[in-house]
């Protein structure tokens, strides 16, 4: 059942990553009304589900920015104009009535907007399963750690050999009681630089090793069992973890939005100048967005915010102003 009277904004953002969440703050500034969608719980995208507490060195005027910081700043600059955040919703349909797009949720909320901006960054993602992990998680098993601090005076096993697994072990080593890294391998995908500081540390690394089991009573986890292969052959190693991270990386596909009638290669929607799809009115902007050039950067995704923003102004209103001023010369 859907709601008998649809939301009305202006643009309809889908995506509250830092390039929406700059395309909201800039639609405000336009003095256009906005509603934000993402399928996340909470604001910031991919930066906040995969690295919060990882150090951002390439954003304009920041030497460098922790990765939470830059979210949470995004969301001061962005609550100014007081968006509609509908968070932990999916976009999951879209059809054109009366000249206006109609957009609905998942749970049946509908969303009528002028303009649909899509700032979707890789698309709808899903981490893979700890295949041991089955009906831990939630209860010791975790995909991400948003917050460090829940795990101090924990024994935690990071799962994992990418980049988001060696900077779990980074953030939560002086926290944690105790910080162990399991890879199924001897080769890591993570930067050189990191696994090599993750090894000063002192951080134990277990290679050619398989998460086999996880044991725990009522009270939560308590240990993981090991396979690591030895000069002996397979033996097994047990673990004390009241946490279990599994960095394993993630599948990410468009979803619905496949279906929307845009143009779409490789996983990326096709844009123009200005950053508009094959359809009218609907919008780009961010790693979604695909041009011959392109450069995938947050810097890259805030200017492509302001441009689709300006452009959808004068979508809606052929008599606005495609530049607007500088904010500099506002009162």
């Amino acid at each position: 059942m859907t709601n008998a009277t649809p939301t009305e904004v202006d643009i309809l953002i889908v995506g509250a990553g830092p390039t929406g969440l700059f395309a909201a703050y800039y639609a405000g500034f336009r003095e256009l009304s906005v509603a934000l969608v993402d399928s996340l719980p909470e604001p910031g995208g991919q930066v906040t589900a995969m690295y919060p507490e990882k150090m951002i060195f390439d954003v304009a005027g920041f030497p460098a920015v922790r990765g939470r910081d830059l979210v949470t700043a995004l969301v001061e600059q962005t609550d100014q104009w007081k968006p509609n955040y509908l968070l932990g919703r999916k976009a999951v349909s879209l059809s054109e009535v009366d000249g206006q797009f109609d957009v609905g949720l998942d749970g049946g909320t509908v969303i009528r907007a002028g303009a649909v901006l899509i700032t979707a960054g890789m698309g709808e993602f899903s981490p893979r399963p700890l295949p041991a992990g089955d009906g831990w998680l939630g209860n010791g098993v975790v995909h991400f750690v948003p917050a460090p601090e829940a795990h101090r005076g924990q024994d935690v096993v990071v799962v994992g050999g990418g980049d988001s697994a060696f900077d779990w072990a980074l953030s939560l080593h002086p926290i944690a009681r105790s910080v162990t890294l399991v890879h199924r391998r001897a080769k890591f995908r993570a930067f050189a630089a990191t696994v090599r500081q993750v090894q000063e540390l002192g951080v134990p690394i277990i290679t050619d090793a398989q998460v086999m089991a996880l044991r725990g009573d009522e009270g939560g986890l308590a240990e993981v069992e090991l396979s690591v292969k030895g000069p002996a052959g397979q033996e097994v190693r047990v673990l004390p973890a009241q946490t279990v991270v599994a960095a394993l990386g993630f599948t990410a596909d468009l979803g619905p939005i496949e279906s929307w009638g845009l143009k779409i290669d490789h996983r990326a929607i096709a844009v123009d100048s200005t950053m508009r799809t094959a359809r009218n009115r609907i919008y780009a902007a961010g790693d979604i967005a695909a041009y011959p050039g392109k450069v995938k950067l947050i810097a890259t995704g805030f200017g492509e915010a302001a441009t689709a923003v300006n452009n959808i102004a004068v979508a809606l209103d052929p008599a606005a102003h495609l530049f607007p001023g500088h904010s500099s010369d506002v009162p």
